[in-house]
């Protein structure tokens, strides 16, 4: 059975940036009703780490949860979008794994890109959220972890990053996961 996408695109209209993952996890798994919800995975960390040095400055101690507000402001105030690759999935294992995660309806993505004209940047945050977006822009290149290529699409120039999966069993712990994080913002200058 195919499983629709539970969230809106969280589309601030300033955006530089779009990070673009696979599909949120099944909602038992939440800890809230945004992006990255499971609070085993570790986006919300990196990004405390990087702005903040502090890995824990979007956790919620008491309530083993990310505080939400605070997430949905910082990203707004720094221009940053969050959406998905997927729009409807089949789980074949009912987990967030992308391995076992097929993807029946694809992101319309130039309906998100009109929607962000300020746009340079495509990030995603996992391969399967990568080779998905590099089949809807038709780029035959796939960018190497941690790294880049241009593309043009739709008569627009971005920049296309691969970043480490935030996921807590993508190998590599969340220290160089950051450094890599830390490195794409800086060359966005954020």
């Amino acid at each position: 059975m195919s499983e629709h996408h539970p969230l809106e695109p969280f589309l601030p209209v300033t955006a530089k940036i779009l990070m673009l993952g696979s599909f949120p996890p099944p909602r038992e798994r939440w800890t809230m009703n945004f992006y990255y919800p499971n609070f085993q995975n570790d986006m919300w960390r990196i990004f405390g780490i990087v702005f903040f040095d502090d890995r824990d400055y979007f956790v919620v101690d008491h309530a083993k949860s990310f505080n939400e507000a605070a997430i949905r402001q910082f990203l707004s105030d720094k221009g940053i979008a969050l959406y998905d690759t997927a729009e409807e999935v089949i789980r074949h294992k009912g987990n967030a794994s992308d391995q076992f995660l097929e993807i029946v309806k694809p992101v319309d993505l130039s309906a998100i890109l009109t929607q962000l004209p300020q746009c340079i940047a495509i990030v995603t945050t996992g391969q399967k959220a990568t080779e998905t977006l590099m089949n809807l822009t038709g780029s035959a290149h796939i960018p190497p972890v941690g790294g880049h290529i241009d593309i043009t699409y739709l008569n627009r120039k971005l920049r296309c990053y691969r970043m480490p999966s935030s996921s807590r069993a993508y190998p590599k712990p969340l220290s160089e996961k950051a450094a890599s994080y830390s490195q794409l913002f800086s060359a966005i200058n954020l």
